[in-house]
C-alpha cells in the first residue's frame, strides 16, 4: 500500500510538473500583431536645379503611418507626409537658355519655397526577426532594414500653383521594440518624382528645363529626401495556432 501510495505521489508530481512548465512556455510565447500605426518627425531637403547637395536648405517634415506586418520579417507600411522644400540658384540659372547667346542667357537668381505632400506605399524587409526576443523563435529586439515602393507627390504653395507626379521612394532605416507594443525608429528615403515642378516659382518655371536640356521620366526631375524618427503601435493580435 506504501508504495502504491508513494508512486500515485510521484505521478502527481510530474503532472504538476508538466502543467508548470506548459504554463510558464505560453506565458513567454511572442505574442504577434497584424498591423501597427504611428507618427514620425524629422527634416525634409529637395534635390534639383536650385540645390544638389544632401541635407542643404533642410526643413521640416511630419508623417502618419499604418502598416501590415507579414511576418518577423516583412511588412507593407502606408504612409501621408506633409514637408517643406526650398532652394536657391545663387545666380548661375540662365534667364533664358534658348536664346542662342554664347551664354546660354544672362546669369540670373532664382529662389522658390514650397510645401509638398506624399502619399505612398513601400515593401520593408527586416535584416533580423523583429520581436521580443521572448519565446523559441529567437527575434530580436533591434533591427536594420530596407524599403522601396511607389507613391504620389503633389506640390503646393509658393504662389505657384499645384503640381503633381509620382514617385519612388528607396530608403533604409532601424527599428527596436521599446515594448511588446510599441516601436521606435530612424528611417531615411529618397524619393525620385516624375516632375520637374517641385521648385516652380512666382513668376513661372524657370527652374524646369534651365539649362536646355529636355527632361525624360526620372531624368532631370525634382527629388527630396525625408529623414525622421517615429513612434509606432501595433494592434490586433494574430489568431495562434492550437498545439494540442
Amino acid at each position: 500500500m506504501a508504495r502504491k501510495t508513494e508512486q500515485t505521489w510521484i505521478r502527481t508530481a510530474i503532472s504538476l510538473c508538466c502543467l508548470l512548465f506548459c504554463f510558464v512556455a505560453n506565458a513567454e510565447e511572442e505574442l504577434e500583431y497584424k498591423m501597427d500605426i504611428g507618427a514620425g518627425l524629422g527634416g525634409c531637403f529637395y534635390i534639383g536645379d536650385a540645390n544638389s547637395a544632401p541635407f542643404a536648405n533642410l526643413s521640416a517634415m511630419g508623417a502618419i503611418t499604418a502598416r501590415r506586418i507579414l511576418n518577423a520579417r516583412m511588412a507593407v507600411k502606408a504612409n501621408l507626409a506633409f514637408g517643406h522644400i526650398h532652394g536657391t540658384t545663387d545666380g548661375f540659372i540662365p534667364t533664358d537658355a534658348y536664346s542662342g547667346t554664347t551664354e546660354g542667357g544672362i546669369p540670373t537668381q532664382v529662389k522658390f519655397s514650397r510645401n509638398i505632400m506624399d502619399l505612398g506605399v513601400q515593401f520593408e524587409l527586416n535584416f533580423w526577426g523583429f520581436g521580443t526576443g521572448v519565446g523559441y523563435k529567437g527575434n530580436s529586439r533591434i533591427t536594420p532594414y530596407v524599403l522601396a515602393g511607389a507613391g504620389v507627390t503633389l506640390g503646393m504653395g509658393g504662389n505657384a500653383g499645384v503640381c503633381g507626379g509620382m514617385n519612388i521612394p528607396i530608403g533604409l532605416g532601424v527599428k527596436y521594440k521599446l515594448k511588446p507594443r510599441v516601436n521606435l525608429g530612424f528611417e531615411w528615403t529618397m524619393r525620385f518624382s516624375t516632375t520637374d515642378k517641385l521648385d516652380a516659382t512666382p513668376e513661372g518655371t524657370q527652374l524646369k528645363d534651365p539649362y536646355g536640356v529636355e527632361s525624360a521620366m526620372f531624368k532631370n526631375k525634382d527629388n527630396y529626401s525625408f529623414a525622421m524618427f517615429f513612434i509606432t503601435y501595433e494592434m490586433f493580435p494574430k489568431l495562434r495556432k492550437c498545439n494540442n
